[in-house]
C-alpha cells in the first residue's frame, strides 16, 4: 500500500486507488500519516478531528472509522501487509514503511539533492531534486486544507517545496542554465515576493544572461517590495550582490565544473 499527501489524499493498492470513505475518515487517515509509527491516543485523535467541540459519540465514532480504515487498507490480498493501524495500550499506531509515503520520499530526495550540490555535483543534484518535485500533484492535502490539524503540515511541506525549487535553480545556475531559469524565477517571486534567495537568484541569472541593467532593476524591485510592504531593507546578501553586479565582479561568472 502506498500513500500520497502531496496533492489530494490517496491510498494506492498496487497502483489502484483505495476507497477511503467520507471526509472525517479520510481526515483520520491523514492524521495517522502525519504521525506514522507514533502512538496516538483516542483523546488526541478526537482533538485532531473535532477540536474543542467533539460530538458526544466521538470516541465510538473513532473506533468505527478505524475499523473501516483497517478493512480498506487490508489490500486486495486481505493481509494488511502495509499501512496497518495497530492497537496499542494507550491508543493506535499506523505502522508504515516511510518509503511508502510520498512526503517522506520527497524529503529524502531533497536531502540527497542538497548533499550533491554541496559536493559540487550539480547535475546529480538537479536529477534528485527534479525527481523529488515530480512527486507533487497539487497543493499538499488539497482536499483537507480546511482541517485545522492539517494546516501546519501543509505550510511546512509547501515551504520545503519552495526550498527544493530554490535548490534546483541553484543547481541549474551551476550548470550554466541561467537563461532557462529566468522565467521560472519571475513566476516564483510573484508567488513568494519576500524570499530573498529567489530575488538573488534572479539577479544572478539575469546578469549571466548579459542583462546587467535588468539584474539591477530586479534588485530595485526587491528593495521596493520589502520597504513598501514590510518596512525593511534588503538583507546583506542582496546588497552585496548588487555591489558585485555594479562592479562586474569576475566571481559572478559561471563556475567551471570539475570533470
Amino acid at each position: 500500500m502506498d500513500f500520497r499527501i502531496l496533492g489530494s489524499l490517496e491510498a494506492l493498492d498496487e497502483g489502484r486507488a483505495v476507497r477511503l470513505g467520507g471526509s472525517k475518515q479520510r481526515a483520520l487517515l491523514a492524521v495517522f500519516l502525519l504521525h506514522a509509527n507514533e502512538t496516538l491516543s483516542t483523546d488526541r485523535l478526537i482533538d485532531q478531528l473535532w477540536g474543542e467541540r467533539p460530538p458526544a459519540t466521538a470516541a465510538k465514532t473513532v473506533q468505527v472509522y478505524i475499523s473501516r480504515l483497517r478493512r480498506a487498507l487490508a489490500g486486495r490480498e486481505g493481509n494488511g501487509s502495509a499501512g496497518v493501524v495497530a492497537t496499542r495500550e494507550h491508543g493506535y499506531e499506523l505502522e508504515l514503511d516511510p518509503e511508502r509515503l510520498d512526503a517522506h520520499r520527497f524529503e529524502r530526495l531533497v536531502a540527497e539533492g542538497r548533499s550533491e550540490l554541496a559536493a559540487g555535483r550539480p547535475e546529480r543534484a538537479a536529477a534528485a531534486l527534479e525527481e523529488a518535485l515530480s512527486l507533487w500533484r497539487g497543493p499538499a492535502l488539497a482536499d483537507l486544507a480546511y482541517e485545522p490539524f492539517a494546516q501546519r503540515a501543509i505550510a511546512r511541506l509547501e515551504d520545503l517545496r519552495v526550498a527544493a525549487l530554490e535548490e534546483l535553480i541553484e543547481a541549474k545556475l551551476a550548470l550554466s542554465l541561467h537563461a532557462e531559469v529566468v522565467g521560472q524565477l519571475e513566476a516564483l517571486i510573484a508567488e513568494h515576493p519576500y524570499r530573498e534567495r529567489l530575488r538573488a537568484q534572479l539577479m544572478l541569472a539575469l546578469y549571466r544572461s548579459d542583462r546587467q541593467a535588468d539584474a539591477l532593476q530586479a534588485y530595485q524591485d526587491a528593495r521596493r517590495s520589502l520597504t513598501d510592504e514590510l518596512g525593511i531593507e534588503p538583507g546583506e546578501r542582496l546588497r552585496e550582490l548588487e555591489r558585485a553586479i555594479l562592479a562586474q565582479d569576475p566571481d559572478l561568472a559561471v563556475p567551471t565544473l570539475e570533470a
